[in-house]
């Protein structure tokens, strides 16, 4: 089967739910992994590459808020509370293993570059943890009041935990230095933009390879039912309160993972990079790209993204680049749910079916 012409039809449920269910599906994610691993890094400069780190990171972060209100139907105005968590975790556990490189049990760790891999799993597990924390309210409210709770999340977690206490850990003062070397997997370090870029591709593969095989598990099952219709999930044996406890869990840990690759960005980290408006801009990339599928995120990350840039070379001219890039934000939201509702992951469904079914129409 290499494009299924006619009369060429899949025979059992493992064919048909395939990532790539045919040979031309294979071959071209394959030819589009090698560009991204081979082809750009040696025709990308430095400027390209930070951008697309940045894409990766919204990736990351607003996977997290995917799986809560386009798989789970939980609305969440809070994750960049749960990003910062496991971002700080990520840089003190890092940090700690450097700057105790005399004791054994932390030198071995700084020394065979273990410190990091191990602050990302402690990372996800810790961010996860304080998503559950602040999830239980969902057990009894919905909609506004989860709005309302996720909203708390950040001003309590950020404003005053971090800000007033994580922050002065050490007396490092307002933020946590990486310096360059600090961060290793093994013998690699993560000293720039291009083996942060490496990194980043690594987290994005797996964790759409996560997201996607999560839709089709048993809790991908119960979650989609509770956004469906909860009370209907509920008669039909779901436990409501359990599986949304799950979702809470699951979405913490991408939001660690987003986290600790951020402290490989940027190497240093600081409360303002975890402001409320970010919550505010993952919930964008998927209204953009499309609630509930997990190619929206990408495509609604890449769009977001690059009308940033966009807009930042506006700000070159002396135009007020905050001021544009709220204009911008609000005007594609707007946009986007008044004349493509279903976002770009719809759309890029029917230029495929317009391929694959060429020359019969398909509406």
């Amino acid at each position: 089967m290499f494009r299924l012409p006619a009369g060429t039809y899949f025979q059992t449920y493992q064919q048909a739910h395939r990532f790539w269910p045919t040979r031309f599906m294979t071959l071209r994610m394959i030819g589009l992994l090698a560009v991204l691993f081979v082809a750009v890094p040696l025709v990308a400069n430095n400027y390209v590459l930070s951008i697309a780190n940045r894409i990766g990171y919204t990736i990351l972060a607003a996977m997290g808020v995917q799986l809560l209100i386009g798989f789970t139907g939980q609305l969440t105005l809070g994750h960049a509370a749960f990003v910062a968590v496991g971002a700080y975790a990520s840089a003190i556990f890092t940090l700690t293993a450097v700057e105790n490189a005399d004791i054994p049990f932390w030198g071995f760790l700084s020394q065979a570059g273990l410190a990091y891999p191990l602050s990302v799993v402690a990372a996800c597990l810790l961010s996860g943890l304080w998503s559950v924390l602040f999830g239980l309210p969902s057990a009894r409210v919905k909609g506004f009041g989860i709005i309302l709770t996720t909203m708390a999340a950040q001003f309590i977690t950020v404003n005053f935990i971090i800000a007033q206490y994580v922050s002065q850990i050490g007396g490092r003062g307002h933020y946590f230095s990486l310096p360059a070397g600090t961060v290793k997997i093994g013998p690699w370090a993560l000293a720039g933009d291009r083996d942060a870029y490496f990194w980043m591709l690594i987290l994005v593969v797996l964790v759409t390879a996560a997201m996607n095989n999560w839709k089709r598990t048993r809790p991908g099952r119960a979650w989609l039912a509770i956004r469906d219709n909860d009370i209907a999930a509920e008669v039909l044996g779901v436990n409501i309160v359990r599986y949304k406890l799950l979702a809470y869990f699951a979405a913490g840990i991408l939001a660690g993972l987003a986290g600790s690759f951020w402290i490989t960005s940027l190497f240093f980290v600081s409360p303002e990079h975890f402001e409320w408006s970010n919550s505010l801009w993952w919930v964008g990339v998927i209204l953009i790209g499309g609630v509930g599928a997990v190619d929206g995120t990408i495509f609604g990350a890449i769009f977001l993204e690059l009308m940033l840039v966009l807009v930042n070379s506006f700000s070159a001219a002396n135009l007020d680049f905050l001021y544009f890039k709220d204009i911008a934000f609000g005007l594609a939201i707007i946009l986007f749910l008044l004349y493509e509702p279903n976002g770009l992951a719809y759309r890029w469904w029917q230029i495929k079916n317009y391929f694959y079914l060429w020359p019969f129409s398909y509406k």
